[in-house]
């Protein structure tokens, strides 16, 4: 079994699904949870963990029940740096911009690094799904939802 098991990227998944789940649910009984009526600030992050971990447990037991797959190894022959550094620098980016440079300049970093994980996008490209998000997402959290979160500012104020 343990042999069948070292390959499976699925099988791995799903065990992360489920401790994210429980990690959810255990956090978010810390709150009110309430009714179905009357629901509490910790209703739906509790939920939303119970139907995470279900899910990654069917997916970590069809994984474990499924034949051995020696394509589907947990980590690839040559890893690929240079995407994994831009995934991992765009939030980083949006939570320092963020504070110190307000909502537009965040998302826009954030996209555009992270953008600039994949091998195959274009500079052009690039630019315009940054900008195309960074619109989205100031119409959508700053004048639809007022999220209270600065456009533009300088410092910390």
């Amino acid at each position: 079994m343990r042999e069948i098991l070292k390959h499976k990227r699925d099988f791995y998944a799903g065990g992360l699904m489920v401790l994210i789940g429980l990690g959810a649910v255990v956090e978010a009984s810390n709150y009110k949870i309430g009714t179905l009526m009357h629901m509490g600030a910790g209703f739906l992050p509790v939920a939303l963990g119970v139907v995470l971990v279900l899910v990654g447990i069917l997916i970590a037991g069809t994984a474990a029940t499924s034949a051995d797959d020696d394509d589907a190894r947990v980590f690839p022959d040559k890893p690929d740096w240079r995407g994994w550094l831009c995934i991992i620098a765009g939030p980083l980016l949006f939570i320092v911009l963020g504070k110190y440079g307000g909502l537009i300049p965040a998302t826009f970093a954030c996209v555009f690094v992270s953008a600039l994980g994949d091998r195959t996008a274009t500079l052009k490209g690039t630019l315009v799904l940054s900008a195309g998000v960074t619109v989205f997402g100031v119409l959508l959290f700053s004048y639809f939802l007022k999220v209270p979160f600065p456009l533009w500012r300088w410092g910390a104020w």
